[in-house]
């Protein structure tokens, strides 16, 4: 009997390695009577998620091609399969798997995946366990990050110009300097920023006075620097916004800022507001004083101070008149005038300030607007759901991501996608919302004019492994299966009715 292979290693234990599992691989294949045909391998790759982990990815292809040229896949244990956050996906794959005639083995667990309720029980609660790990292991982590960062070390990203990486032991002596791309190789060895040249300091300093003393603006600095042959840390041209983030950075000041963005289990890359930042004020050497870098910043704040309408729109008058034309960046590479956000909260976005002109961009944004609409509609939208499955006698608890839970048994997304022209007729294109794990998606296609529902498909999660579909308006039965001109049929799923009229 022929069987694929399927290791995963992150970074986390030795015996996790690629050649270590593979060891427990074969003496289990050897034992069991498998030849090993293939071997599909994630190096250095998460658990947490699917995505970059060419490995499975090929793997599933593989088995959903129905030519895979295997019977079996051997897995180290449950926790190589994937660390997945909804313990529900992981059993997805290995259904597809198992539906496609292919059974998984883990082959260091103490129990055979023979689908006895035994090894169901446990299976399940080693997937819970391998997420929960992942979980335990992110709040300590950043615990730990928090922790350093407030003790005045650097967690990460490039040093910027006139600063340096500076690598030091746990006695805080200092190592050697970090070049770009280099890292530590003790545990116990930290990174702080130290002081770069002397010419380095020199021109950060100049670039403050030449904005705060003599008035210069972000582009007419990065043009005397490049006039002068002065190259940024990455050894390239000056640019306003290369000056412009020299000037509103504290770390030119000293100060240790961490937590603007986060990206935890890989699930949504969120920027947060300044209060949840971890900070950490004068724990490296400063370039400029801190004098000097509030009346920088008071500068740069003084640009939103407000304008009226009229003046708003004056001022973009003036650039399409210099440009010929307009978009968010000839706005925002503007010295004299707010930036492109400032018309999109002002005017509701840029098209409406374009409109106001009597401007009217060469490609059509109308796009925009309708999304907006659909934005504004999705409420009512999903109260209409809500009210439906009520009706119909069901519970429905939405929680605050809009995951509608019914009858405390299966969840479901919604997706409105808009109706766009092309020239072979209308395309929808669906997003699923594959962070949430729903077990179903409904999506809600509109009509031509974008203004009513055109029909509905329910997707299950358990058939569908894309995260977007592009629909038309006749498609394969493999797709309409799942349109519905009504979601009444599903309203009547969550329905109650007494045992004995089930009987």
């Amino acid at each position: 009997m022929f069987a694929a292979a399927y290791v995963r290693m992150s970074t986390d234990h030795q015996k996790y390695s690629t050649e270590n599992q593979l060891a427990t691989i074969r003496r289990y294949a050897e034992q069991r009577g498998f030849e090993i045909a293939e071997v599909f391998e994630d190096a250095g790759r998460s658990g947490l998620k699917v995505d970059g982990r060419d490995g499975l990815q090929n793997l599933m292809r593989s088995v959903q091609s129905g030519s895979a040229e295997f019977s079996a896949i051997l897995v180290y244990d449950v926790s190589r399969w994937g660390r997945f956050q909804n313990a529900d996906e992981g059993a997805y794959y290995e259904y597809v798997c198992s539906r496609a005639g292919i059974r998984v083995h883990y082959c260091e667990e103490q129990f055979d995946n023979d689908g006895s309720i035994g090894s169901v029980l446990l299976k399940s609660v080693k997937r819970v366990m391998a997420g929960e790990y992942s979980r335990e292991l992110s709040v300590k982590v950043f615990a730990g990050q928090c922790r350093l960062v407030e003790l005045g070390f650097r967690q990460g990203g490039a040093a910027g110009y006139g600063l340096r990486r500076q690598l030091i032991d746990e006695n805080r002596i200092p190592k050697g300097e970090l070049n770009r791309g280099d890292r530590k190789s003790l545990q116990t060895d930290r990174v702080i920023l130290t002081l770069g040249p002397d010419n380095e300091i020199e021109n950060v300093r100049k670039i403050y006075a030449l904005f705060v003393e003599q008035g210069l603006s972000e582009r007419q600095i990065a043009a005397e620097l490049n006039q002068a042959q002065i190259l940024t840390d990455l050894s390239r041209p000056w640019t306003r916004s290369s000056v412009h983030q020299i000037l509103t950075n504290e770390k030119y000041i000293g100060n240790n800022i961490f937590n603007r963005v986060s990206f935890k289990l890989k699930q949504k890359r969120v920027v947060n507001s300044p209060e949840t930042w971890v900070r950490a004020d004068g724990v490296y050497p400063p370039i400029v004083s801190r004098a000097i870098f509030d009346r920088a910043r008071a500068i740069i704040d003084a640009r939103s101070a407000h304008f009226t309408d009229d003046e708003l729109l004056s001022l973009l008058r003036s650039v399409l008149a210099d440009e010929g034309y307009l978009s968010g960046v000839t706005i925002d590479e503007r010295d004299n005038m707010p930036s492109s956000s400032v018309y999109r909260y002002r005017f509701g976005s840029l098209i409406r300030a374009y409109q106001l002109i009597g401007y009217s961009p060469e490609r059509d944004y109308s796009y925009i607007n309708i999304n907006r609409r659909i934005r504004e509609s999705y409420p009512q939208v999903l109260t209409d759901i809500v009210s439906g499955f009520e009706r119909a006698g069901g519970s429905v608890i939405c929680g605050e991501d809009d995951l509608l839970r019914i009858n405390g048994e299966f969840t479901a997304a919604l997706v409105i996608a808009r109706a766009c022209n092309c020239r072979t007729g209308y395309r929808w294109h669906i997003r699923l919302d594959t962070g949430l794990f729903p077990d179903l998606t409904i999506a809600v296609r509109l009509d031509d004019q974008n203004a009513a529902p055109l029909d509905y498909y329910v997707l299950p999660s358990i058939d569908l492994t894309v995260s977007r579909l592009k629909l038309s308006q006749d498609n394969a039965f493999s797709l309409d299966a799942y349109r519905f001109e009504t979601l009444d049929f599903l309203y009547s799923l969550a329905g109650r009715c007494m045992f004995g009229e089930a009987a």
